[in-house]
């Protein structure tokens, strides 16, 4: 017996080509990712929306109803089918002076856009593009704090020193030979430059920053961090780096990576006394006894240590004696301890 509280089951054949209906008018943020649309000829967007999430879509245009959304503060059009055409018309949306927020990750660029427009933002994503220059970053707004370009085939950082209140900067996975344009980036906090072609560190003198990633680059030498004395977390991994050299005054360094390069000894981390994490693994160390003097400052607090595929680490009692010297270690490479 049907329950009476229930609706009469659709009789209509075409239930399918039909759209629910939803007040959306007091709706404030829409998030319709993954919905594999090719339009938004559907969608109603009440001028209410002050988020609005596209992303994993198959957008090539932009629906020009959103440049009537003045409420809108975070937009994101990650994952579709835009291209530099398409986005053109960006540059007019006047109305959406107070946007903070605009992702354009992973879509069909090979130029920056022009945000000239958004007087008010704070993130800016053009990652996973065909992207090749920086040319048109000079417009975006100054009051920036995160800047993404990953994944481009950008070569050179330019145009970008006006951006003083950046925390974050993002061009990882360039084609970057020199690190350059950074002096004015005095309140920036992490730095990603991970899989570009970068041979040497030139920080310009950066004291608040906290992260830094220069894995995966063309490296054969540590000096250029001396004076990142805020820094937290280094991640130097796959690179040609010789020698553990510069690092002394970084007292605040938590993580610490330099796994696969060419080191054959650990020097210079004594005074690193909040060093939690150590990953020296794929490298040519030796000495196990040498590895428990350099880390001496620190053997309380260090929870995590890899130092697999080195030589030091075909010793006999290999883990029991890292244990003895690290009383308080959770993991040695693969092996975790309760």
């Amino acid at each position: 017996m049907q329950n009476q509280t229930e609706p009469p089951p659709e009789t209509n054949s075409d239930k399918d080509d039909q759209a629910m209906e939803f007040d959306l008018s007091s709706t404030t943020a829409l998030d319709l990712t993954s919905f594999q649309l090719h339009d938004l000829d559907s969608v109603e967007l009440p001028s209410s929306l002050t988020e609005l999430d596209l992303t994993a879509n198959r957008l090539s245009k932009l629906d020009p109803r959103i440049a009537n959304l003045i409420n809108l503060r975070k937009l994101s059009f990650r994952q579709n089918l835009i291209d530099d055409a398409a986005i053109e018309s960006i540059s007019s949306w006047d109305s959406l002076s107070g946007l903070e927020e605009l992702v354009l990750r992973d879509n069909k660029l090979t130029k920056v856009p022009d945000v000239s427009l958004f007087k008010k933002l704070l993130v800016f994503d053009v990652s996973f593009n065909e992207i090749t220059s920086l040319h048109g970053m000079s417009k975006v707004s100054s009051t920036l704090k995160e800047l993404y370009v990953s994944k481009n085939e950008v070569t050179k950082m330019e145009e970008i020193d006006h951006l003083h209140e950046l925390q974050i900067l993002e061009l990882g996975s360039n084609r970057l030979r020199v690190m350059e344009n950074l002096q004015n980036f005095t309140k920036l906090e992490e730095l990603w430059l991970g899989r570009n072609r970068i041979k040497a560190i030139n920080l310009c003198g950066l004291k608040y920053i906290k992260k830094i990633s220069l894995q995966s680059n063309r490296l054969t030498s540590m000096i250029g961090l001396e004076e990142c004395v805020a820094l937290e977390e280094l991640y130097l991994s796959h690179n040609g780096i010789l020698k553990m050299e510069g690092l002394s005054t970084l007292v605040n360094l938590r993580v610490l990576d330099v796994s696969s390069n060419k080191l054959t000894s650990v020097n210079g981390i004594q005074n690193l006394t909040r060093l939690e994490d150590l990953w020296l693994n794929d490298n040519q160390i030796e000495s196990l006894e040498s590895v428990a003097e350099a880390v001496s400052g620190s053997r309380e607090k260090l929870t995590t240590v890899y130092l697999e595929n080195n030589p030091c680490a075909k010793s006999p009692n290999y883990q029991a004696t890292l244990r003895q010297i690290f009383p308080n270690i959770e993991q040695i490479d693969s092996s975790i301890f309760a």
